[in-house]
């Protein structure tokens, strides 16, 4: 199944980001105020891989990354991984920041590592992700930007 190129979501476009992560257990209550920080991989017309890049001060949160598991082992979920912390680094971010329940490999094998929710810069602590919508099981993971 071929899949198009990395897109930013569109308004009309969010209830079908909603019901990607809704089916994948992800906490999708605040998309619409975080529209613009959506991007995403569609199958013709079906979003088949999302993830969202939410700036915070100088820092920057990396979330919702989700892939359909129709479309999963195809790279999807790296190759929007990759995209998201270039745009972090050319906006000239220090980190990006994490939370994952069920990630924590994936993440830590692209260059991630881990770090304590209490020493979290505190824009990204401010987030609604960090302060409501992600459970305190959720570990947090840290990318250091620039990139080496």
């Amino acid at each position: 199944m071929p899949a198009g190129p990395i897109v930013r979501l569109r308004q009309e476009q969010l209830p079908q980001l909603e019901a990607l992560l809704a089916a994948n257990a992800l906490p999708a209550s605040d998309c619409a105020e975080q529209s613009e920080n959506f991007y995403g991989i569609f199958d013709r017309d079906r979003l088949v891989a999302a993830g969202g890049l939410q700036p915070a001060g100088e820092y920057f949160l990396l979330r919702s990354l989700v892939v359909d598991p129709a479309c999963r082992g195809r790279g999807l979920a790296r190759l929007l991984s990759e995209f998201l912390l270039d745009r972090a680094e050319a906006e000239a971010g220090i980190a990006v920041y994490l939370l994952t329940e069920s990630a924590v490999e994936y993440f830590i094998r692209l260059g991630f590592e881990t770090a304590e929710r209490e020493q979290v810069p505190e824009a990204v602590s401010r987030t609604r992700q960090f302060a409501s919508l992600c459970p305190d099981e959720a570990r947090c993971l840290m990318f250091r930007l620039p990139r080496n």
